[in-house]
Protein backbone atom coordinates (compact mmCIF):
# COMPACT_ATOMS: atom_id res chain seq x y z
CA UNK A 1 0.00 0.00 0.00
CA UNK A 2 1.19 3.47 -0.67
CA UNK A 3 0.47 6.50 1.31
CA UNK A 4 0.26 10.15 1.33
CA UNK A 5 -1.24 13.14 3.20
CA UNK A 6 -4.05 15.74 2.59
CA UNK A 7 -3.76 18.96 4.17
CA UNK A 8 -5.66 18.19 7.20
CA UNK A 9 -3.22 15.04 8.33
CA UNK A 10 -5.82 12.77 6.84
CA UNK A 11 -4.48 10.07 5.03
CA UNK A 12 -4.76 10.00 1.41
CA UNK A 13 -3.71 6.12 1.06
CA UNK A 14 -1.96 4.19 3.94
CA UNK A 15 1.30 3.52 5.66
CA UNK A 16 4.60 1.38 6.75
CA UNK A 17 7.98 0.84 9.44
CA UNK A 18 11.79 1.06 12.92
CA UNK A 19 15.58 1.35 15.65
CA UNK A 20 19.74 1.97 17.63
CA UNK A 21 21.43 3.17 21.20
CA UNK A 22 23.87 6.06 21.94
CA UNK A 23 23.40 9.04 24.04
CA UNK A 24 23.10 12.97 23.00
CA UNK A 25 22.73 15.85 24.69
CA UNK A 26 20.70 18.70 23.29
CA UNK A 27 20.49 22.49 25.29
CA UNK A 28 18.38 24.91 23.86
CA UNK A 29 18.86 28.45 24.95
CA UNK A 30 15.92 29.95 24.22
CA UNK A 31 15.76 34.29 24.63
CA UNK A 32 12.27 35.45 23.87
CA UNK A 33 11.87 39.25 22.11
CA UNK A 34 10.85 40.63 19.05
CA UNK A 35 7.94 41.68 16.70
CA UNK A 36 6.75 40.23 13.53
CA UNK A 37 7.10 41.31 9.41
CA UNK A 38 4.86 39.96 6.92
CA UNK A 39 6.36 38.23 4.65
CA UNK A 40 5.80 38.68 0.56
CA UNK A 41 4.79 35.24 -0.57
CA UNK A 42 7.05 34.45 -3.22
CA UNK A 43 9.08 31.01 -4.50
CA UNK A 44 12.40 32.64 -4.18
CA UNK A 45 13.38 34.00 -0.39
CA UNK A 46 12.54 37.65 -0.20
CA UNK A 47 14.53 40.05 1.72
CA UNK A 48 12.58 41.43 5.14
CA UNK A 49 10.24 44.05 5.57
CA UNK A 50 9.31 45.42 8.58
CA UNK A 51 5.61 45.19 9.77
CA UNK A 52 4.88 44.02 13.40
CA UNK A 53 2.01 41.83 12.57
CA UNK A 54 1.83 38.59 10.85
CA UNK A 55 -1.45 37.61 9.70
CA UNK A 56 -2.18 33.33 8.66
CA UNK A 57 -5.16 32.27 7.55
CA UNK A 58 -6.16 31.39 11.19
CA UNK A 59 -5.42 33.99 13.16
CA UNK A 60 -3.34 37.41 13.69
CA UNK A 61 -0.52 36.62 15.46
CA UNK A 62 3.07 38.28 17.28
CA UNK A 63 6.27 35.55 16.82
CA UNK A 64 8.58 36.12 19.57
CA UNK A 65 12.30 35.86 18.16
CA UNK A 66 13.39 33.03 19.84
CA UNK A 67 17.40 31.94 19.19
CA UNK A 68 17.86 28.15 20.10
CA UNK A 69 21.22 26.79 20.40
CA UNK A 70 21.63 23.28 20.47
CA UNK A 71 25.04 22.02 21.76
CA UNK A 72 26.83 19.07 21.63
CA UNK A 73 28.43 16.95 24.36
CA UNK A 74 31.45 16.49 22.17
CA UNK A 75 32.74 13.46 24.62
CA UNK A 76 29.56 11.36 24.39
CA UNK A 77 28.78 12.48 20.43
CA UNK A 78 32.06 11.96 18.65
CA UNK A 79 30.76 13.46 15.16
CA UNK A 80 32.21 16.13 13.31
CA UNK A 81 29.66 19.28 14.08
CA UNK A 82 28.99 23.06 13.10
CA UNK A 83 25.96 25.32 14.59
CA UNK A 84 24.26 27.34 12.10
CA UNK A 85 24.52 30.91 12.54
CA UNK A 86 21.08 32.29 11.27
CA UNK A 87 19.50 29.47 13.57
CA UNK A 88 21.20 27.70 15.80
CA UNK A 89 20.86 24.45 14.42
CA UNK A 90 23.84 21.91 14.65
CA UNK A 91 24.66 20.56 11.44
CA UNK A 92 26.43 17.11 11.45
CA UNK A 93 28.80 16.16 8.47
CA UNK A 94 27.81 13.19 6.43
CA UNK A 95 31.08 11.80 4.72
CA UNK A 96 31.29 11.12 0.99
CA UNK A 97 30.23 7.54 0.47
CA UNK A 98 27.13 5.11 -0.80
CA UNK A 99 23.93 4.15 0.29
CA UNK A 100 22.26 1.01 -0.58
CA UNK A 101 18.84 2.77 -1.34
CA UNK A 102 15.51 1.00 -1.49
CA UNK A 103 13.67 -1.33 0.19
CA UNK A 104 15.43 -4.45 1.97
CA UNK A 105 12.82 -6.46 4.03
CA UNK A 106 9.42 -8.24 3.79
CA UNK A 107 7.58 -4.68 3.98
CA UNK A 108 9.31 -3.17 1.26
CA UNK A 109 6.24 -1.53 -1.18
CA UNK A 110 7.13 -1.42 -5.34
CA UNK A 111 8.20 2.25 -5.12
CA UNK A 112 11.06 1.20 -2.99
CA UNK A 113 12.39 -1.10 -5.97
CA UNK A 114 15.02 -2.19 -6.83
CA UNK A 115 16.71 -1.58 -4.30
CA UNK A 116 20.54 0.07 -5.44
CA UNK A 117 23.61 1.48 -4.69
CA UNK A 118 24.01 5.19 -4.73
CA UNK A 119 27.30 7.60 -4.42
CA UNK A 120 26.75 10.77 -2.97
CA UNK A 121 29.07 13.34 -2.15
CA UNK A 122 29.63 14.61 1.19
CA UNK A 123 27.01 17.29 3.00
CA UNK A 124 25.77 18.10 6.36
CA UNK A 125 22.22 17.24 7.86
CA UNK A 126 20.25 18.98 10.46
CA UNK A 127 20.54 17.00 13.59
CA UNK A 128 17.18 17.29 14.38
CA UNK A 129 13.84 18.62 13.06
CA UNK A 130 13.36 22.67 12.32
CA UNK A 131 11.72 23.98 15.54
CA UNK A 132 8.93 26.47 16.03
CA UNK A 133 11.33 28.40 17.35
CA UNK A 134 13.78 28.66 14.38
CA UNK A 135 10.88 28.93 12.00
CA UNK A 136 9.63 31.77 14.08
CA UNK A 137 13.29 33.77 13.39
CA UNK A 138 12.77 33.02 9.81
CA UNK A 139 9.05 34.55 9.64
CA UNK A 140 9.96 37.68 12.01
CA UNK A 141 12.66 37.82 9.16
CA UNK A 142 10.20 38.59 6.67
CA UNK A 143 11.42 35.63 4.67
CA UNK A 144 8.34 32.57 5.85
CA UNK A 145 5.38 32.57 6.13
CA UNK A 146 3.75 31.82 9.29
CA UNK A 147 2.30 28.47 9.30
CA UNK A 148 -0.79 27.55 7.55
CA UNK A 149 -2.34 27.06 11.34
CA UNK A 150 -1.06 27.76 14.63
CA UNK A 151 -2.35 24.31 16.33
CA UNK A 152 -0.86 20.87 16.43
CA UNK A 153 -2.61 18.12 16.06
CA UNK A 154 -4.38 18.38 20.06
CA UNK A 155 -2.64 21.29 21.01
CA UNK A 156 -4.48 24.41 20.31
CA UNK A 157 -1.86 27.14 20.80
CA UNK A 158 1.30 25.80 19.14
CA UNK A 159 2.85 27.96 17.14
CA UNK A 160 4.40 30.69 18.71
CA UNK A 161 4.12 29.59 22.12
CA UNK A 162 7.77 29.39 24.35
CA UNK A 163 6.53 26.26 25.41
CA UNK A 164 6.48 24.56 22.04
CA UNK A 165 9.46 26.45 20.86
CA UNK A 166 12.04 23.09 20.67
CA UNK A 167 8.52 20.95 19.44
CA UNK A 168 9.04 20.97 15.26
CA UNK A 169 7.01 22.79 12.69
CA UNK A 170 4.39 21.59 11.19
CA UNK A 171 1.39 23.39 8.74
CA UNK A 172 4.46 23.96 6.61
CA UNK A 173 4.59 23.08 3.09
CA UNK A 174 7.13 22.31 0.93
CA UNK A 175 7.17 25.99 -0.45
CA UNK A 176 7.69 27.03 3.09
CA UNK A 177 10.09 24.39 3.67
CA UNK A 178 12.07 25.40 0.74
CA UNK A 179 12.22 28.92 1.81
CA UNK A 180 13.00 28.68 5.52
CA UNK A 181 16.24 26.69 4.36
CA UNK A 182 17.22 29.21 1.62
CA UNK A 183 16.93 31.71 4.27
CA UNK A 184 19.10 29.80 6.52
CA UNK A 185 21.49 29.60 3.99
CA UNK A 186 20.38 25.55 3.24
CA UNK A 187 18.65 23.56 1.30
CA UNK A 188 16.09 20.60 1.61
CA UNK A 189 18.02 17.24 0.84
CA UNK A 190 17.25 15.03 -1.66
CA UNK A 191 15.71 11.88 -1.14
CA UNK A 192 19.05 9.73 -1.27
CA UNK A 193 20.79 12.19 1.13
CA UNK A 194 18.01 11.72 3.30
CA UNK A 195 18.34 8.03 3.17
CA UNK A 196 21.94 8.39 3.46
CA UNK A 197 21.76 10.51 6.22
CA UNK A 198 18.95 8.01 7.86
CA UNK A 199 20.73 4.90 7.19
CA UNK A 200 24.44 5.23 6.96
CA UNK A 201 26.50 2.76 5.77
CA UNK A 202 24.17 -0.37 7.00
CA UNK A 203 21.38 -2.30 5.60
CA UNK A 204 19.19 -1.48 8.61
CA UNK A 205 15.39 -1.32 8.43
CA UNK A 206 15.40 1.56 10.50
CA UNK A 207 17.51 4.70 11.83
CA UNK A 208 19.06 2.40 14.96
CA UNK A 209 18.78 -0.71 13.57
CA UNK A 210 16.62 -3.64 13.07
CA UNK A 211 14.68 -4.00 15.95
CA UNK A 212 10.68 -2.30 14.93
CA UNK A 213 9.93 1.19 16.67
CA UNK A 214 9.03 1.32 20.47
CA UNK A 215 8.99 3.58 22.78
CA UNK A 216 12.34 3.93 23.32
CA UNK A 217 13.49 4.33 19.86
CA UNK A 218 10.67 7.13 18.40
CA UNK A 219 7.19 9.09 18.93
CA UNK A 220 5.25 6.69 16.64
CA UNK A 221 2.32 4.30 17.15
CA UNK A 222 -0.14 7.21 18.35
CA UNK A 223 1.61 6.52 21.80
CA UNK A 224 1.93 10.54 22.96
CA UNK A 225 -0.72 11.82 20.12
CA UNK A 226 0.96 14.81 19.51
CA UNK A 227 4.67 15.63 18.35
CA UNK A 228 7.24 15.42 21.30
CA UNK A 229 10.21 17.83 21.83
CA UNK A 230 13.42 17.46 19.03
CA UNK A 231 15.99 15.25 20.16
CA UNK A 232 13.84 13.50 22.74
CA UNK A 233 14.77 9.90 21.45
CA UNK A 234 19.06 9.46 21.40
CA UNK A 235 18.33 5.57 21.12
CA UNK A 236 17.05 6.44 18.05
CA UNK A 237 20.42 8.11 16.35
CA UNK A 238 21.20 7.64 13.33
CA UNK A 239 24.91 6.41 12.53
CA UNK A 240 25.87 10.17 11.72
CA UNK A 241 23.91 11.34 15.08
CA UNK A 242 20.81 12.48 13.32
CA UNK A 243 17.95 12.20 15.89
CA UNK A 244 13.81 11.67 14.97
CA UNK A 245 14.94 10.22 11.36
CA UNK A 246 12.16 7.95 12.01
CA UNK A 247 8.90 9.25 13.89
CA UNK A 248 8.18 12.96 15.45
CA UNK A 249 6.99 14.38 11.84
CA UNK A 250 6.97 13.60 8.21
CA UNK A 251 9.65 15.69 6.57
CA UNK A 252 10.05 17.23 3.10
CA UNK A 253 12.39 16.33 1.24
CA UNK A 254 13.37 18.13 -2.28
CA UNK A 255 12.54 15.53 -5.23
CA UNK A 256 9.26 15.29 -7.05
CA UNK A 257 7.26 11.87 -6.60
CA UNK A 258 7.59 9.03 -9.19
CA UNK A 259 6.37 5.27 -8.29
CA UNK A 260 8.86 3.84 -10.69
CA UNK A 261 11.78 6.64 -10.30
CA UNK A 262 14.36 4.00 -8.82
CA UNK A 263 14.49 1.91 -12.13
CA UNK A 264 16.42 4.33 -13.86
CA UNK A 265 17.56 6.38 -11.26
CA UNK A 266 21.21 7.88 -11.61
CA UNK A 267 24.19 5.78 -9.67
CA UNK A 268 25.61 8.79 -8.50
CA UNK A 269 23.84 12.23 -6.43
CA UNK A 270 20.51 11.58 -7.61
CA UNK A 271 17.82 14.82 -7.76
CA UNK A 272 14.58 12.75 -8.30
CA UNK A 273 12.35 13.19 -11.59
CA UNK A 274 11.81 16.05 -13.34
CA UNK A 275 8.02 17.44 -13.14
CA UNK A 276 6.91 16.43 -16.33
CA UNK A 277 4.83 19.32 -16.20
CA UNK A 278 1.75 18.39 -14.00
CA UNK A 279 3.39 15.96 -11.46
CA UNK A 280 3.43 18.67 -7.88
CA UNK A 281 3.74 15.99 -5.71
CA UNK A 282 6.85 15.83 -3.46
CA UNK A 283 8.42 13.22 -1.12
CA UNK A 284 8.32 12.96 2.20
CA UNK A 285 10.11 10.74 4.29
CA UNK A 286 10.83 9.32 8.18
CA UNK A 287 7.20 9.05 9.14
CA UNK A 288 5.21 10.84 12.26
CA UNK A 289 3.95 10.49 15.40
CA UNK A 290 0.74 8.30 14.50
CA UNK A 291 2.65 6.12 12.28
CA UNK A 292 3.92 2.34 13.00
CA UNK A 293 6.83 0.30 11.97
CA UNK A 294 6.07 0.27 8.06
CA UNK A 295 6.20 4.24 7.75
CA UNK A 296 9.02 4.24 9.98
CA UNK A 297 11.09 2.15 7.43
CA UNK A 298 14.16 3.97 5.99
CA UNK A 299 13.24 3.22 2.56
CA UNK A 300 9.70 3.88 3.08
CA UNK A 301 8.68 6.69 0.78
CA UNK A 302 5.41 9.17 1.43
CA UNK A 303 4.39 12.11 -0.81
CA UNK A 304 2.09 15.21 -1.05
CA UNK A 305 1.29 18.20 -3.14
CA UNK A 306 3.82 20.11 -3.93
CA UNK A 307 3.60 24.40 -4.89
CA UNK A 308 2.92 24.68 -8.39
CA UNK A 309 4.32 27.56 -10.34
CA UNK A 310 0.85 27.64 -12.68
CA UNK A 311 -1.42 28.83 -10.10
CA UNK A 312 -2.63 31.94 -8.82
CA UNK A 313 -0.15 33.72 -6.40
CA UNK A 314 -1.49 33.24 -3.09
CA UNK A 315 -3.56 30.35 -4.26
CA UNK A 316 -3.98 26.86 -2.25
CA UNK A 317 -2.17 25.57 -5.22
CA UNK A 318 0.13 27.99 -5.47
CA UNK A 319 1.59 26.96 -2.43
CA UNK A 320 0.53 23.19 -2.20
CA UNK A 321 -0.61 21.44 1.09
CA UNK A 322 0.95 21.11 4.44
CA UNK A 323 -0.29 18.77 6.95
CA UNK A 324 -0.18 18.36 11.14
CA UNK A 325 2.35 15.84 10.54
CA UNK A 326 4.52 17.12 8.09
CA UNK A 327 7.98 18.86 9.06
CA UNK A 328 11.07 19.17 7.67
CA UNK A 329 15.09 19.38 8.17
CA UNK A 330 17.50 21.09 6.13
CA UNK A 331 21.35 20.11 4.45
CA UNK A 332 24.16 21.73 3.30
CA UNK A 333 26.86 20.95 0.44
CA UNK A 334 30.51 20.14 2.09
Amino acid sequence: MKYGYSHDGSPLLTIKHMKKTIIVFLSFLLAACGTQPTPTPVLLVDTPTSTTIVESPTATMVVPTIQPTFTLAPTLTPFPSKISSMDGMTQLLVPEGSVFMGGLDVLLENDELPAHHVQLRAFWVDQVEVTNGMYGLCVTAGACRPPVKLNSDNRGDYFGNPEFQDYPVVYVSWYDANAYCQWAGRRLPTEAEWERAARGDSMNDYPWGNEPPNELYANANNTLGDTSRVGSYPAGMSQFGALDMGGNVWEWVADYYQGNYYVNSPAENPTGPENGGQNYLRVIRGGSYQDDLIGMRVSNRGYEVGPSSAALPNSDAYYGKSSVKIGFRCVQNN
